[in-house]
């Protein structure tokens, strides 16, 4: 289903809170780490005995910015990532920078490619998504303050380093969010198992939000009720439904392959497909 190029009025303009400011937070892990550096978050390295290839790749750039580098026991890695898997190395970064859905919006290069969680609370899922909305080019991330997996420790571990990259809007209430993307010219497509409508059916080459509830309970109410389309992924075998972040790889990939193929479609003198 194509949806309309424009979005008429919607309500009152909300506004996302503003990100509280935090000290820092702990990443661990040899791909996190080194994807902090590379962002240039790091304060400072924790790290333990260990001397191969990629650790020292990640010693040198550390050297190179002048990050404060200690060594420590292996019992004080393991209690610093309370139990994570480490890799002998934890890393004291600056926390990810705080945005808006303005802009999110407004920093995207084409029509904007935004994922919205509703209450994912498991940190590997939260991670699992930070990841794959990485690799497929989404304009930003938007969860909500209080019902979402934090963003360090074994968020950052899952996501491969993908969290010192992607942008996140955290906000107050998901429903006021959604309203404000609608605002923006925004389209919110949320994934419910129940719903008639089948994700390939919507056309994603447009502005698009794709909506995700949380483990076991989905989307809430009131979310739901904000979305414009509600959409399912097909099921054929036993189970009835998919772990949140393969959901969410699997209808942001439908976007990029949409996308994708407009981009490439051949066009005539006026402009037409």
């Amino acid at each position: 289903m194509a949806l309309p190029s424009v979005r008429p009025p919607f309500g009152v303009s909300w506004r996302a809170w503003p990100r509280e400011t935090r000290v820092a937070m702990i990443v661990y892990g040899l791909n996190p780490v080194l994807e902090a550096l590379r962002a240039g978050r790091v304060r400072e390295l924790r790290v333990g005995e260990r001397s191969d290839g990629r650790f020292r790749q990640l010693m040198d750039l550390a050297g190179e910015q002048g990050v404060r580098i200690r060594r420590v026991p292996s019992v004080t890695l393991d209690r610093d990532s309370r139990g994570g898997v480490h890799q002998g190395v934890i890393a004291i970064v600056d926390d990810v920078p705080g945005h808006d859905i303005e802009q999110l919006v407004r920093g995207a290069s084409g029509p904007p490619l935004l994922v919205v969680l509703d209450g994912v609370e498991d940190p590997h899922n939260l991670g699992a998504i930070l990841r794959t909305a990485d690799a497929a080019g989404a304009d930003g991330v938007v969860v909500q303050r209080r019902r979402s997996a934090a963003l360090g420790g074994a968020a950052a571990k899952a996501s491969a380093g993908a969290v010192a990259h992607v942008r996140i809007a955290e906000v107050v209430n998901i429903s006021r969010a959604l309203e404000q993307l609608k605002d923006s010219g925004v389209w919110t497509v949320g994934l419910a198992a129940d719903a008639k409508m089948t994700y390939d059916s919507i056309d994603f080459t447009g502005s698009t939000a794709i909506v995700l509830g949380g483990e076991g309970a989905g989307l809430r109410r009131l979310v739901r009720e904000r979305c414009d389309y509600l959409v399912s992924i097909p099921m054929f075998g036993h189970v009835d439904s998919l772990n949140v972040s393969v959901a969410a790889g699997v209808t942001l990939y439908e976007a990029v392959r949409q996308r994708r193929s407009r981009q490439s479609s051949p066009v005539d003198a006026a402009g037409r497909l």
